[in-house]
């Protein structure tokens, strides 16, 4: 019985290590944002809730006829309510049963003045937004 119960301790340890880990190499703060976001490609055309929003990415709740696998490539669409809309070309990055996280690999210049500025307020750190800006290039 104790060996079973250290056992659990240090599955339970290794298990907080990667969630430590995975905040570690997160370095752009998600907003957290209450929408409905479109998903595209020659496959189709797909509409989920937008969970947050980063400058590299985005989570959204899986589409009940969700085909796609890690690795596909989108474009993400986010319409603003001052008919303005961001749009970024992402991958899938991951995939569960509810939710996908998206990889942002490209984003125009209208689209990421757009989302700085909801950055910039949802952070309320001027110093912070220019440390994620900086960070983009790398």
């Amino acid at each position: 019985m104790i060996v079973l119960s250290l056992s659990l301790g240090h599955a339970q340890e290794r298990e907080m290590k990667r969630f430590d880990s995975s905040n570690e190499q997160r370095r752009h703060t998600r907003i957290r944002y209450t929408g409905t976001a479109s998903l595209s490609n020659d496959a189709g055309h797909w509409e989920g809730a937008l969970l947050d929003i980063s400058l590299k990415g985005a989570l959204m709740e899986r589409p009940a006829d969700w085909p796609g696998q890690p690795g596909d490539r989108y474009v993400l669409t986010l319409s603003l309510g001052d008919d303005s809309q961001i749009t970024m070309q992402v991958t899938l990055a991951h995939v569960s049963a509810t939710r996908m996280g998206l990889h942002c690999d490209h984003i125009d210049l209208d689209s990421i003045s757009h989302l700085r500025r909801l950055v910039e307020l949802n952070l309320g750190d001027p110093d912070q937004l220019q440390r994620e800006l900086g960070l983009l290039g790398q």
